[in-house]
């Protein structure tokens, strides 16, 4: 054992780790030796308290030694150890550990007790000349013995489950009573029996009585206690038991006319001094508590052992009253016990019916069944809710093993976990537990999945009590969100993660041979969404997934990827032969393409039905063949992008992976996350190329084209248009040429140039939200007449998104602005076009052109377009003349105006100023 400056106390009140022994930080390990000497030196209480322990030793010897009287010599040992034990308790209870309360308290009450007492002891030997049996003096001993106890009580945590006050009481006056019988056998019958005045020996008994009842009343409690430091209590019951014994030995001497022994009045300082030291001693391993069992049996052994001693004495002949009194009460007090045992055993008999009433109603409630069976599992009771939930009566399956309805595969593990429950070495603490996942059969012969728990039945240990919980709904639950999570709500297919992780496992398991993926998308399903809305979007996307499931195999697995876009996994429809080129030989490789025609034949040859009216779409499909060592991501996105070629020429078709097709893909991403950073960084330039009057070779217009030189290169336009226009870029880029080009035609126009500006729109400027106010801003900023400008649209512009285009198209004609159609002819739709889009100009494609004078289909086509510019009071210009028959036969024909590199090559603004008026073009005809 160490010396503690705190102690230990309740089980809770554990040391601070952060301490030492000596009651330093732990953190000033690092401090030199020297230091932590003189820290220890005057800190540690144990200095000043062995000390003071010294002195009062010295005291106590130089009483004897001087030959002083026995209560003088135990009035100052008692004095001296008491004060002793006061000084050390009130320090290591002023030492704790905030937090431990309860430590502190018994302490401060163990103080209290001991400074009561020696002062009692103190002014024994004068009070003891007074004609008094009782003196004040054993007043204040009486006070201070019963506030040792009290501290005792205080001084250990009480248990979790305590016993009854009154069963408390009963078992303290037991140990008391049978303990003062042995004593009445022993010592004080016979002191009785020589007194003469029984009022004064029982007054001069009365003092140690109480005080024996004190301790029976702390001693059970304190041994049986799991506190860390019930030490200080043990001790303190020495205490009391040392302040009985020598309050006896007092009051039968002063019957006697004599001073007590010296032996009986120092034994209370030894156990002080006892006392003292305790609160700074830690245990390094506390000993064992007194069980429940021994602590209650001790009153019952010491009855035992009074009744033995006190049988004897009446048969050696003698008879005393006080002893039959005790005796008697003794059984009275036994009887009462008795009594509240009987009582306390119905309530808990009470209680344990209602538990389990309430145990049963609940299970039923919950919808569970409850079987008592027997350890061979023969079914002895069954609940009132097997019918509801498994329409059995309960006197269908009483008697019968529930072995036999239980489903095979599950049965060992049933058998083995009523069999363990049965076991009496076995409990629910062993490994297996007491909970089992099972199917048991219902009524109707179907298997229900169940979650069985079995447990001994609270009156029988033979008996197991089975309760059966049915799990259906949350097994079709579970179900429920499986399908969902791996399927599409809409279509009923599998979804992507479920086509991702199939499209995986298939190329892991089986390798890339025989594995091709085709992706399908809808043509033209925005508009319908757009037009008859979304929940009959969704009901034409199931028409599609049920005509593409009829087309494909039934090894192959269909899923729907997003959107309106379709996936299917081919296990073994391709041999993944040679794709050089873009080709793939094969058998297999023709199996998966004639299944990708299928699909686009299944979804274009026959409209759909949708809101009472049919609807008509295509299909855009890609194929991808697995290779050795493609990872599963690569060929769904080799998938992709061949579905994107496919869609970018002009959909109903079937287009087959090649490596360029990815190349292209990787390009068109880096040129357009270049394409913002060129314009921040104006690295686009703007040509004109001139549009002449065929008749007098003069300049009357100039069309702006743009340019891109990234890095000194030169970045053709085909190149970059098409990315802008899909991330959206065209339109700010379209918007400074506009700004641009406005600028530089004002100001040719200001030098008295009558000159005109063309511009190509976009679909996607033409339907921005600010669009017209955009053109009419650049018209007013930069002062160039809206009749000067002209702006140019395709007729495949014209036809999608007809409605709202023509409108914003009829809006620009309102602020005065001309408009053109561009590569006319090249169209299906342009003559109703004229007619419900009023124009200025139409512009011949260059396909047209380049024919004259070779073909004489061209040559009849373009003299029937101009003749119907003319006719229509429209300007006609011919785009493309490179050739000087081109020209001639232009002007035969009525053209009045052209553009071309036989013309005029784009030029820079530099390059237009030196065509004003005054110059004539060196290279028309």
């Amino acid at each position: 054992m160490t010396a503690h400056p705190t102690g230990t106390g309740d089980a809770d009140a554990t040391p601070d780790p952060a301490e030492t022994p000596e009651g330093t930080s732990a953190r000033g390990e690092a401090a030199t030796g020297a230091e932590a000497t003189h820290v220890n030196v005057r800190r540690d209480p144990r200095v000043p308290l062995t000390t003071a322990a010294g002195l009062g030793a010295v005291a106590i010897v130089v009483a004897l030694i001087t030959g002083g009287s026995a209560p003088v010599v135990t009035a100052v040992a008692g004095v001296v150890t008491g004060l002793l034990a006061a000084v050390s308790l009130i320090m290591a209870a002023s030492r704790v550990t905030p937090g431990h309360r309860r430590q502190p308290a018994a302490w401060r009450w163990m103080t209290a007790g001991s400074l009561t007492w020696l002062l009692g002891v103190g002014v024994r030997p004068v009070a003891d000349g007074t004609p008094f049996v009782l003196t004040f003096a054993d007043l204040l001993i009486l006070a201070g013995s019963v506030l040792l106890a009290i501290g005792c009580g205080l001084s250990v945590k009480p248990p979790a489950y305590t016993r009854g006050v009154i069963r408390q009481a009963a078992d303290a006056y037991l140990g008391a009573a049978s303990v003062f019988a042995v004593a009445w056998v022993a010592v004080l019958g016979p002191a009785f029996r020589r007194t003469e005045d029984t009022g004064a020996f029982f007054a001069a008994l009365a003092l140690p009585v109480i005080c024996l009842l004190a301790t029976c009343a702390v001693t059970p409690a304190v041994a049986a206690s799991r506190s860390g430091n019930r030490v200080v209590g043990l001790t303190g019951v020495g205490v009391l038991a040392a302040i009985t014994v020598a309050e006896l030995a007092t009051a039968l001497a002063r019957l006697g006319g004599d001073h007590p022994p010296l032996v009986a009045g120092l034994l209370v300082p030894a156990l002080l001094l006892v006392l003292a030291v305790t609160p700074w001693v830690e245990q390094d391993r506390p000993a064992r508590p007194l069980t429940a069992a021994v602590t209650a049996a001790t009153p019952l052994v010491l009855v035992a052992v009074a009744t033995l001693v006190a049988t004897l004495h009446a048969v050696g002949g003698t008879r005393d009253a006080a002893l039959a009194i005790v005796a008697a009460t003794v059984v009275l007090v036994l009887l009462g016990r008795l009594f509240v045992l009987l009582v306390e055993t119905a309530g808990m008999r009470r209680l344990v019916d209602v538990g389990e009433q309430q145990l049963r109603r609940l299970a039923e409630n919950t919808g569970d069944v409850v079987l008592v069976c027997d350890p061979e599992g023969v079914v002895q009771e069954a609940g009132p809710g097997l019918e509801a939930t498994y329409g059995y009566r309960p006197e269908d399956l009483a008697f019968r093993p529930v072995f036999d309805y239980v489903h095979p595969e599950d049965l060992p593990a049933v058998q083995a976990l009523i069999s363990r429950m049965a076991d009496e070495d076995d409990g629910p603490e062993q490994e297996g537990g007491t909970r089992v996942s099972c199917r048991f059969r219902a009524s109707d012969g179907t298997w229900r999945p169940t979650e069985t728990v079995a447990a001994r039945h609270v009156r029988d240990d033979d008996l197991v009590l089975v309760t059966i919980r049915d799990l259906s709904d949350q097994v079709a639950l579970r179900n429920q969100v499986t399908h969902l999570t791996f399927h599409d709500g809409v279509t009923g297919l599998p979804n992507r993660a479920y086509f991702e992780e199939r499209a995986r496992d298939v190329l892991t398991r089986r390798g890339a041979a025989g594995t091709a993926v085709i992706f399908l998308d809808l043509d033209g399903f925005t508009a319908v969404n757009d037009s008859v809305g979304h929940a009959s979007g969704d009901h034409l996307l199931g028409q599609a997934a049920r005509r593409l499931r009829s087309a494909v195999r039934a090894d192959d697995t269909l899923g729907r990827w997003g959107g309106d876009e379709f996936a299917v996994l081919l296990e073994g429809g391709a041999s993944g032969g040679s794709m050089s080129g873009g080709t793939v030989g094969g058998a297999d490789a023709q199996t998966a393409i004639d299944l990708a025609e299928r699909l686009v034949r299944a979804v274009s040859n026959e409209p759909f039905r949708v809101a009472d009216r049919d609807i008509a779409l295509t299909a855009s499909v890609g194929v991808a063949f697995a290779e050795e060592g493609l990872p599963s991501g690569d060929l769904l996105r080799n998938a992709d992008v061949a579905m994107s070629r496919a869609k970018e020429l002009g959909g109903r078709r079937v287009e087959v992976f090649a490596t360029h097709m990815h190349a292209d893909v990787v390009r068109r991403l880096e040129i357009a996350s270049d394409l913002q950073r060129a314009l921040m960084e104006n690295q686009f330039a703007i040509e004109y190329q001139p549009v002449v009057d065929l008749a007098t070779s003069r300049v009357t217009a100039v069309e702006a084209l743009i340019r891109w030189w990234r890095g000194g290169t030169f970045v053709p336009p085909e190149q970059f248009l098409g990315p802008a226009e899909d991330t959206g870029i065209i339109v700010p880029l379209s918007e400074w040429i506009l700004r641009e080009a406005c600028q530089e035609v004002a100001a040719w126009r200001a030098s008295s140039w009558d000159i005109g500006l063309a511009l190509n729109l976009s679909a996607r400027q033409i339907m921005a939200p600010r669009f017209v106010e955009t053109v009419s801003e650049a018209l007013s900023d930069s002062g160039l007449p809206a009749s000067a400008l002209t702006l140019e649209v395709i007729e495949e512009m014209l036809v999608e998104d007809a409605g709202e285009m023509i409108g914003r198209l009829s809006e620009l004609r309102t602020l005065g602005v001309r408009l053109a159609i561009d590569d006319f002819g090249t169209g299906y739709a342009s003559l109703a076009f004229l007619r419900q889009l009023p124009v200025d100009m139409i512009k011949i494609d260059p396909s047209f052109v380049s024919g004259l004078g070779r073909d004489d289909t061209l040559t009849l086509l373009t003299r029937t377009i101009v003749q119907l510019g003319n006719d229509l009071g429209l300007i006609v210009v011919a785009e493309g003349i490179e050739r000087p028959e081109q020209l001639d036969l232009l002007r035969k024909m009525g053209c009045t105006r052209g553009q071309g590199y036989l013309v005029a090559r784009p030029m820079t603004a530099r390059g237009v100023d030196d065509l004003m008026p005054g110059t004539t073009l060196q290279n028309t005809a």
